[in-house]
C-alpha cells in the first residue's frame, strides 16, 4: 500500500512532465514550416521515395505551399518552390541563406577544403580569388573564347572521323568541355585519344553520378554506419584518392617551372598567393584548397555543361524545324567562312532563345544546390533554425506557367516577343541567384553558344531514332537530369 501510494504521485508527475514536452515540442513544431508529421527518429524517412526525389519534393509544395519542411531523422530540410520564394530568401535575406549545408561525403573527402561546399571566410576568399582569376584568364574576354573556338574546332574534326556511322557523341562532348576547363587550369589541351585524359574523365564522370544518386541522400542520414558496410562510398573515396593525386602532380609539376612574373593558368596564380602569404599563419592558401578548388572546377565545369550539350543535340534532333531555322540564321549571320563569336549572338535572337529554352526545358539541377541557414530566422512567419539545409526547387521556377506560358513544351517563344527580339524572363535562373549563384554561369553560356554554332554550322546532323520516337524527358531516378541515351551521325552541310 505504501508502494502504490508513493507510485500513484510519481506516476501524475511523469505523465504531467512529458505532457508538457510534448505541447513545447509541438509549439515549437506549429511555427516551423508545414510538411508531413514526422516519426519518433526517424522522420519522414518512410514517406519519402528516394529514387524520386524531384517530384517528391514539387509535390509537397503542391500540398503544403511555397516554404514547406520535412525530417530526414533528425535533420530538418526546408523545400523552398517557386521563383518568388526563393528571390526572396536568396536575394531580399540572402546572407541567411549563403552558407553551404554539412553534408557527409564532401566533408569526408574535401575535409572542409575548397570553394563549393566551405561557408564563412575560406569560401569568400576562395571564391573572390576564383573569380578574380578566371575573369583575368579569360571569363567573358576574348582570350577564353578564342580557346573555345579552338576547342570546337577539334570537336568538329573528331566528328568527321566518325563521318558515316552512328556513335554516342558523350564521351566526345565531355572530352571537348573539359579540354576548355584544362585550359584555364593547366594551360594546356589534351588529344582525344590521350589514355590518361580519358582515364581522368572516366573516374570523373562515375564520381558524379555516385553523389548525384539517391544512394548519396540516404548516405548522408547515417555515415558513421554506412562507411563501414561495402557499397559504392568503398569506389568513390577511391576515386577521390586517384583525381586528388592526379591533380597534385600537376600541381607539382608547375611548382617545377613557375615564373611568377608570368603566370601562365590557374594553378600559378595560386601557387604565387601561397608565396606572397607564407608568413600568414592564418592564410586559406594551402595546398589543400588548391587541390580541392581544381577538383571542384573539373566536377562541376565538365559534367554539367557536357550533358547540357549532349541534351541540346537531341531536342535539336527531336525538332528538325527549329534547327533549320537555327542553321539559316547561322548562315545568314555568321556564314562558314569563320568561326561564330560571341558578339554573333546579339544579331541571332532565335538562336539566342532556343538555347535559352533549351536550358529552362532541359532543367538540368531541377533540386538546385542546396544552401543553409547560417543562423535563426524567420522567413514568411515561418521559425527556420540555424544550420537548416534549404532546398531551391529550380524546376518548379523554370517549368512556372506565371512565367512561362507553356511550361512542359519546348517552345523557344517562351525568349521572343512579338518582333521577334529575345524576351528575358526574371524566372529564368538555371544557375541559381544570390551570393552561391554559379561562378562557372559565363563560362558555361560561352560553351553551349559557341559549341552548339559551330556544330550546326558545319554538320547535318542526324539521330538513330525516327522523330516521333526520341524522347526528351529525362532519365529517371536521379537528382539530376540526364538525357536519355541516343546515336548520331554527322554529314558535312
Amino acid at each position: 500500500m505504501e508502494l502504490y501510494g508513493l507510485g500513484m504521485p510519481l506516476l501524475v508527475l511523469m505523465l504531467t512532465f512529458l505532457v508538457t514536452i510534448w505541447i513545447r515540442r509541438k509549439g515549437r513544431r506549429s511555427t516551423f514550416p508545414p510538411g508531413p508529421t514526422p516519426l519518433p527518429l526517424l522522420g519522414n524517412l518512410l514517406q519519402i521515395n528516394f529514387k524520386n526525389i524531384v517530384e517528391e519534393f514539387i509535390q509537397l509544395g503542391s500540398k503544403y505551399g511555397p516554404v514547406s519542411m520535412i525530417h530526414l531523422g533528425p535533420k530538418k530540410m526546408v523545400i523552398l518552390n517557386g521563383y518568388d520564394v526563393v528571390r526572396e530568401a536568396f536575394l531580399e535575406k540572402g546572407e541567411v541563406f549563403s552558407d553551404r549545408p554539412s553534408l557527409a561525403i564532401p566533408e569526408m573527402v574535401f575535409k572542409g577544403h575548397g570553394l563549393i561546399f566551405t561557408n564563412g571566410e575560406r569560401w569568400k576568399q576562395m571564391r573572390r580569388f576564383t573569380l578574380s582569376t578566371l575573369r583575368n584568364f579569360g571569363m567573358g574576354k576574348r582570350s577564353l573564347e578564342e580557346r573555345v573556338q579552338e576547342e570546337a574546332r577539334c570537336l568538329g574534326e573528331e566528328l568527321q572521323k566518325r563521318r558515316g556511322t552512328f556513335f554516342d557523341p558523350t564521351l566526345l562532348f565531355s572530352l571537348a568541355v573539359s579540354n576548355v576547363v584544362c585550359s584555364i587550369v593547366f594551360e594546356e589541351r589534351y588529344d582525344y585519344a590521350d589514355q590518361n585524359f580519358l582515364n581522368m574523365l572516366d573516374l570523373m564522370k562515375e564520381t558524379f553520378q555516385i553523389v548525384t544518386s539517391p544512394w548519396a541522400q540516404i548516405f548522408d542520414l547515417a555515415p558513421n554506419l554506412l562507411k563501414h558496410l561495402p557499397g559504392p562510398q568503398d569506389k568513390l573515396f577511391k576515386n577521390f584518392d586517384k583525381i586528388r593525386t592526379y591533380v597534385l602532380e600537376k600541381v607539382k609539376a608547375h611548382e617545377k617551372t613557375l615564373d611568377e612574373n608570368c603566370p601562365r593558368d590557374y594553378i600559378d596564380c595560386f601557387l604565387i598567393k601561397m608565396n606572397q602569404e607564407k608568413d600568414n599563419p592564418t592564410t586559406e592558401f594551402n595546398y589543400e584548397n588548391l587541390i580541392v578548388n581544381l577538383i571542384h572546377l573539373f566536377l562541376a565545369a565538365t559534367e554539367t555543361t557536357s550533358t547540357s550539350l549532349r541534351y541540346s543535340i537531341l531536342i535539336l534532333l527531336k525538332y528538325p524545324k527549329i534547327t533549320k531555322k537555327v542553321q539559316e540564321e547561322i548562315d545568314n549571320i555568321i556564314g562558314n567562312a569563320r568561326s561564330p563569336s560571341l558578339e554573333d549572338r546579339l544579331k541571332m535572337p532565335f538562336t539566342d532563345a532556343v538555347i535559352h529554352e533549351i536550358q529552362r526545358f532541359t532543367d538540368i539541377t531541377p533540386l538546385g544546390v542546396p544552401r543553409a541557414t547560417n543562423q535563426d530566422t524567420v522567413f514568411r512567419g515561418y521559425h527556420i533554425p540555424k544550420g537548416v539545409t534549404v532546398f531551391p526547387m529550380i524546376t518548379t521556377i523554370l517549368k512556372d506557367s506565371k512565367y512561362f506560358k507553356n511550361p512542359q513544351k519546348f517552345d523557344p517563344a517562351h525568349f521572343l516577343d512579338e518582333q521577334g527580339n529575345v524576351k528575358k524572363s526574371e524566372a529564368f535562373i538555371p544557375f541559381s541567384i544570390g551570393k552561391r549563384v554559379c561562378l562557372g554561369e559565363g563560362l558555361a553560356r560561352m560553351e553551349i553558344f559557341l559549341f552548339l554554332t559551330y556544330l550546326l554550322q558545319k554538320f547535318e546532323l542526324k539521330c538513330d531514332m525516327k522523330t516521333e520516337d526520341i524522347d526528351i524527358s529525362p532519365m529517371p531516378n536521379s537528382g539530376v537530369h540526364v538525357p536519355r541515351p541516343y546515336q548520331i551521325s554527322v554529314t558535312l552541310r
